[in-house]
């Protein structure tokens, strides 16, 4: 079989072979309910036991503080729809970004529509948010400030401490969306004024379909999923054992110092040797975001006089997978919110291409990489 060279990490990881190890017996002969009290029943609700520890080790937690859910969007509907629905009697304004992920953006819509008022903070052309916006946007009728720890199409790193501080001095609730976070960031809730956080497996070479909730002890929330009492009775439906393993696993070695060093030197390497051959060799490039603050393994170029979707059918002929700035839908190329909040034009950010680099890679791949899409790209524009 010829070679994928893989260079989506943002959109997924693969299972890392110690995690599917840990996995497997859940599948099998561990395979028990974990609301059974018989043995096989009690294994799997001592794994999920375990599980839920080893998460809120890693981001400082208490282990009751952490709820499993089916991936990060639906962490992000459970926090955000959940808290607002339960604390509407104080309050009913949100402020989030232009630039969530639209778990985020879709249910900050919903809530409108059922009287919430929403504010979405503008960000600056690197894709930070305008803080002194945010102060501003504060009001006494405020209850939950929803923004993104790391954005998964440019990079940007926010100032995450810097905004639960302000969050805290106004006694206001802060979530942030971390699933792109970790596993490249140390990540200590109560250091950067976390009250609500948002995690997805895939991400960090963990399993589809498993992501968790970190929600502050004391702070209320309604269950958007009813059914039964898994969960500390807030989150219904019997428990994904194998997921919640695996999750467990792949954030145990996410978040181990020495790799979490290692893996962002890496990665920056990669990122370093791409930029520096397409620089070199193509002209009319921008580079989108911010290049110190930001994901090590994450580039987001747009390539003027080009369309993203023409390049990626070509990267992916030459067995390329990478991912674009724009999506279509129904025949219409629509421009991403993300790049259009940092202020990129409709044909710039149609241009735009995003490669994510992670332990898929080698260097030999980066090279490659960069030297098929310098070939498409001269290609190409030799026919304009």
């Amino acid at each position: 079989m010829d070679k994928i060279y893989y260079a989506d990490h943002s959109a997924t990881t693969f299972v890392k072979n110690e995690v599917l190890n840990e996995m497997l017996p859940y599948f099998r002969e561990n395979f028990g309910n974990a609301s059974s009290l018989y043995s096989i029943g009690r294994k799997s609700k001592s794994a999920i036991d375990k599980a839920r520890c080893m998460v809120a080790t890693a981001i400082g937690a208490r282990s009751d503080e952490i709820y499993f859910t089916s991936g990060g969007s639906e962490a992000d509907n459970m926090i955000i729809a959940g808290i607002a629905r339960k604390y509407k009697y104080k309050g009913n304004h949100i402020i989030t970004s232009k630039i969530e992920h639209f778990a985020v953006l879709n249910t900050c819509k919903m809530l409108e529509g059922e009287g919430f008022e929403v504010t979405y903070l503008d960000v600056d052309k690197k894709g930070f948010v305008d803080i002194e916006q945010l102060k501003k946007s504060i009001k006494e009728e405020t209850i939950l400030i929803s923004i993104m720890f790391a954005n998964n199409e440019i990079g940007t790193i926010q100032d995450i401490e810097k905004i639960g501080e302000i969050a805290k001095e106004n006694k206001i609730f802060f979530h942030t969306d971390a699933v792109q976070a970790m596993g490249n960031i140390n990540i200590d809730v109560h250091k950067l004024n976390i009250d609500l956080l948002s995690l997805s497996a895939h991400k960090f070479y963990g399993p589809k379909g498993v992501g968790c909730a970190y929600i502050k002890r004391d702070i209320l929330f309604d269950p958007i999923i009813n059914g039964g009492h898994q969960e500390f009775s807030k989150r219904a439906g019997t428990e994904n054992v194998a997921g919640i393993v695996g999750l467990s696993k792949a954030i145990e070695i996410a978040t181990n110092p020495k790799r979490v060093e290692e893996y962002n030197s890496k990665l920056l390497n990669f990122r370093n040797i791409f930029l520096q051959k397409i620089s070199k060799e193509l002209d009319n490039i921008i580079i989108n975001g911010d290049l110190d603050k930001r994901l090590p393994g994450n580039v987001n170029i747009s390539i003027k006089g080009l369309d993203s979707q023409t390049l990626l059918a070509m990267l992916d002929m030459e067995r390329i997978c990478a991912s674009s700035g724009s999506a279509c839908n129904s025949n219409i190329i629509t421009p991403s919110h993300v790049l259009t909040a940092i202020g990129l034009d409709k044909d710039i950010a149609n241009s735009t291409l995003r490669f994510t680099f992670g332990d898929s890679n080698t260097i030999e791949d980066i090279e490659f990489i960069a030297d098929t899409l310098i070939s498409i790209v001269n290609k190409l524009r030799k026919k304009l």
